[in-house]
């Protein structure tokens, strides 16, 4: 019995949509015993272009409304669930989405756990001014009462 051992570099790396639809193109396109130059020439399209859609490689393919084009019409021709390819692709598209948006949103609160060096200092001679009115005020509360207090004890003291 053989024993597999997993590539760990394929394992960290997550195969985009286009490559995992061009895997199953390829697959149903061999099923059938088409070469790829009968299948772009039944289809209308490049030889080079179906080989990147079967190869997931977007740098050799024009925009994503006709690589969704392409796609559709390539799943027509094999027979596949046209629809459910087409939803594949677009899961891609909401994954970027959804990574681009954690991406924001970490750095937004990044910038607002960093409070400004001036802001803070602002807030610190502003708090320390109050507690130091607030300190005075009771202070002076205080002593006011006991002036206050002191005559009385010694009207106390002066009559005994």
């Amino acid at each position: 019995m053989k024993e597999i051992k997993s590539n760990p570099e394929d394992n960290t790396k997550p195969q985009s949509s286009l490559k995992r639809i061009g895997n199953f193109i390829k697959e149903a396109r061999l099923s059938r015993n088409q070469s790829v130059e009968e299948l772009a020439s039944d289809l209308k399209i490049g030889s080079h272009q179906l080989k990147a859609i079967e190869e997931g490689n977007e740098e050799e393919l024009p925009e994503k409304v006709f690589i969704k084009a392409m796609v559709r019409r390539i799943s027509q021709k094999l027979k596949l669930d046209t629809e459910f390819i087409m939803n594949e692709l677009k899961t891609e598209r909401q994954e970027i989405k959804i990574e681009e948006i954690v991406e924001e949103v970490a750095k937004k609160t990044r910038k607002s756990k960093d409070p400004s060096p001036l802001g803070f200092w602002i807030f610190i001679l502003i708090s320390g001014f109050l507690g130091l009115v607030a300190s005075s005020l009771i202070f002076n509360l205080f002593s006011e009462s006991f002036q206050n207090q002191t005559p009385k004890q010694e009207l106390i003291k002066k009559t005994k």
